[in-house]
């Protein structure tokens, strides 16, 4: 994740609005700001961190400012335990992602030895075969 972020790149991604504010809405303390810089990271790129160093301090600062809590709260913001892998459900959920199942996994592992007709797996991808 980039460090360094523009004011106006600021407010065109990190900026909490319509249902994210129904999201966060319920937060208290540590996780009004924790939430909200999950759910808008996952929103820019489709993933969640897994140390808080990855979060840049400008974005902690700018969705402090919005949930009206001061920046120095999302240090008190575990990314283990209960709490946030909660938090890291309602996200996949609102975002319309699931978890993997055994089905998904089965599915997949199979898939490459189903060749498609007229296709062959080569070191740089899918080829048609001539």
């Amino acid at each position: 994740m980039r460090q360094s972020w523009t004011s106006g790149e600021l407010v065109d991604l990190w900026t909490l609005a319509g249902e994210d504010w129904r999201l966060v809405g319920n937060k208290s303390g540590a996780t009004r700001p924790g939430f909200g810089l999950l759910l808008k990271l996952f929103e820019i790129e489709a993933r969640l961190p897994a140390y808080p160093e990855e979060i840049p301090q400008q974005a902690v600062d700018y969705v402090a400012s919005q949930v009206r809590v001061e920046p120095t709260e999302f240090a008190k913001y575990s990314l283990t335990g209960r709490t946030v892998e909660y938090h890291h459900s309602q996200i996949r959920q609102a975002m319309g992602f699931r978890s993997t199942t055994e089905a998904d996994e089965q599915r997949w592992t199979g898939w490459p030895a189903e060749e498609p007709a007229g296709w062959s797996w080569t070191a740089s991808g899918w080829r048609r075969r001539c």
